[in-house]
């Protein structure tokens, strides 16, 4: 028998024009405690100060309780609480929105139904945020096409975009393959929930905080009537020569045969995005002369943490190179530093142990072709730190690179390898 999901999911496959009716009915106490059950233990609470623990002392009760109040369309979403993280390689902060633990749990349910409604909808050089897609294969599909007859590349910065989606064009989107207006009037509730900083409630009449469930689908629903669709159905049929892109959420590269199909389009980029009620970051967009023919002209940019730059082969032969980008290696240092400073009076086994696992996480996701020197130069940044903290944990006088290279003997460091080749 079909689960509720999975007959939905059928319906889209059987008939991808017709616009589904009813969906509500999916939000239910089995849905609800399926997504409760993947909340992680732990995470930050939202303004109800309510976390998992708490809320599944009475799981039964309060699910009821919520199911009731949904039917009823009593239930209202609570504003989310804004906080920041650091971002990554920049001195600016990120962020995030933190929803009320049962709001989390409807917007689980939510999410589950928009991505198997949309997601044989999406073409397949969207990456971000869908099951089965990930960074590493936008950059190998990203690589595959620069190895083709591209010249030029637009390098494109939407200004915060997550701040600034449009809720009227995002009900729009929706409506398009929605017709269950009570999901629709759930979903513009949360949109319009408001969030609390520092005691003041803030409304929102745009965006979608980065930290709700529903968020990266809404997100990849937005660009996929922005950007997606008008790139695939417009400009491909437009441009005189070959054009393709990659986009990983908001992070998109466009690229093109010729320069001038790469500065018409910029143009038309900066006005398709102010109709929707986004911007182009022009300080932080480009357009590069990048590819076989580019020559010494050739330029760089930056995608998914890596620097793209144009070389050749041992062979002599031209290809696409990655490099860590020097903004996320400042970043990733800063933090190595940081982290081996705060723990330096743990014993010297764990501390390398836990070290470890730090520098496997970022060799899994920087270690692709051609990146080792980049990857070795991190390697000896964390041991040259390494060192430092145990000779200031010894008093300067005991610690020496002789004992540091026998302590290494017995729990030696782990050095970088290629976890990802390209080819």
């Amino acid at each position: 028998m079909l689960t509720g999901m999975d007959r939905i999911s059928q319906l889209v496959d059987e008939y991808p024009n017709r616009k589904l009716q009813t969906l509500m009915h999916l939000i239910n106490k089995e849905t609800l405690k399926e997504v409760h059950k993947k909340q992680e233990t732990g995470k930050a609470s939202g303004v109800d100060k309510v976390t998992k623990s708490i809320y599944e002392k009475n799981l039964e009760e309060n699910l009821d309780n919520l199911i009731k109040r949904m039917k009823s369309f009593s239930y209202r979403p609570q504003p989310v609480r804004r906080t920041y993280i650091e971002k990554e390689g920049s001195t600016e902060q990120r962020p995030l929105g933190i929803p009320a633990y049962e709001d989390r749990l409807v917007q689980g349910v939510i999410a589950e139904i928009l991505n198997v409604i949309y997601e044989p909808k999406f073409y397949d050089f969207s990456y971000g945020f869908r099951e089965g897609m990930n960074c590493h294969q936008a950059i190998k599909r990203l690589d595959s096409i620069l190895f083709g007859s591209i010249n030029w590349v637009v390098d494109a910065d939407i200004k915060g975009f997550f701040n600034n989606v449009d809720h009227d064009w995002m009900m729009k989107f929706l409506e398009h393959e929605i017709a269950d207006k009570n999901l629709l009037r759930y979903i513009k509730r949360f949109l319009n929930a408001g969030m609390m900083e520092a005691g003041e409630f803030i409304s929102t009449d745009l965006g979608v905080p980065q930290g709700g469930l529903c968020s990266p689908v809404m997100a990849n629903v937005y660009l996929h009537y922005v950007i997606d669709m008008w790139f695939e159905i417009r400009v491909k049929n437009t441009t005189q020569g070959e054009c393709a892109m990659v986009r990983y959420a908001d992070d998109i590269v466009f690229c093109f045969q010729h320069e001038a199909d790469a500065r018409n389009f910029y143009e038309a980029l900066k006005e398709r995005l102010t109709k929707f009620g986004l911007e182009l970051s022009e300080d932080k967009s480009k357009i590069i002369k990048f590819g076989r023919n580019a020559g010494n002209d050739a330029g760089k940019f930056d995608f998914l943490g890596f620097t793209f730059v144009t070389g050749k082969s041992r062979a002599g032969k031209f290809t696409v190179k990655l490099r860590t980008s020097e903004k996320k290696l400042k970043s990733k240092r800063a933090k190595v530093q940081k982290w081996i400073r705060m723990n330096m009076h743990t014993p010297t086994d764990l501390l390398i142990g836990k070290l470890n696992i730090k520098l496997r996480g970022h060799y899994n996701y920087y270690g692709v072709s051609h990146n080792y020197k980049k990857m070795l130069g991190f390697y000896r940044y964390a041991k040259y730190e390494l060192f430092k903290a145990l000779k200031r944990r010894s008093n300067n006088s005991k610690m020496n690179w002789t004992k540091f290279d026998r302590i290494l003997e017995y729990n030696p460091i782990l050095k970088p390898k290629i976890t990802v080749p390209l080819w």
